[in-house]
């Protein structure tokens, strides 16, 4: 996993509660079991007019012109700004994938829910809680201001506006350091390789009747 230190990006604003995981990457796309190709099926079912299936080119398809990410202003937006509960539902992983494929590496929310952050975390892609007036003031000042982008710095914990404003976050310091380091659940293991492979062999050594 790629480490995040900080970001800053365009912000897409998605003026929606309840974002769920079938709304993310909608359920036909759970038929793959490889980790990638998810980016096109982002929202697939609000970006696009026709049924989409997995590997279905999106040059073949016809797109819902009004769609937020459609719109030519948010085509390279990298940080997505949302609503209350974004990511409920189920407990897909393959929402965060499809979310980070596709170009996310920031998500701005008032609350998102609790696997989904986590499993944010653990792929990369960093979630913000940020309080309701300030993502309601957000979502007026993207609308209003073309090429408005964010800067969001991990390690002092700050979202930065083109004006100057520091706005403050929390994130859980596991998930930070996860993050930052650029580890999975697995590659934090990883870190306690040595010290692992002492004990078994100690472990082995007092109980040998295990082999």
């Amino acid at each position: 996993m790629e480490p995040f230190v900080s970001h800053e990006g365009l912000v897409a604003p998605l003026d929606r509660e309840n974002v769920d995981t079938d709304a993310i990457i909608p359920r036909q796309f759970m038929k793959s079991i490889a980790r990638t190709g998810f980016g096109p099926h982002l929202f697939d079912a609000w970006r696009y007019r026709d049924p989409g299936y997995y590997g279905k080119p999106a040059g073949t398809r016809q797109p819902e012109a009004d769609f937020v990410l459609n719109l030519p202003r948010y085509a390279e937006a990298s940080v997505l700004l949302t609503r209350r509960n974004f990511g409920c539902g189920s407990s897909r992983e393959h929402a965060p994938w499809a979310l980070h494929q596709y170009g996310f590496r920031v998500l701005v929310a008032e609350s998102f829910a609790d696997i989904f952050f986590n499993n944010c975390c653990k792929n990369g892609l960093l979630p913000v809680v940020l309080d309701a007036a300030r993502i309601e003031r957000l979502l007026r000042d993207v609308e209003a201001t073309p090429g408005f982008r964010l800067h969001v710095d991990l390690a002092s914990q700050t979202v930065t506006t083109p004006a100057g404003d520091a706005l403050s976050f929390d994130i859980a310091p596991a998930l930070k350091t996860l993050l930052l380091e650029g580890l999975d659940e697995t590659g934090a293991t990883l870190v306690f390789a040595d010290w692992i492979r002492e004990f078994e062999a100690t472990h082995l050594q007092r109980s040998p009747w295990l082999r």
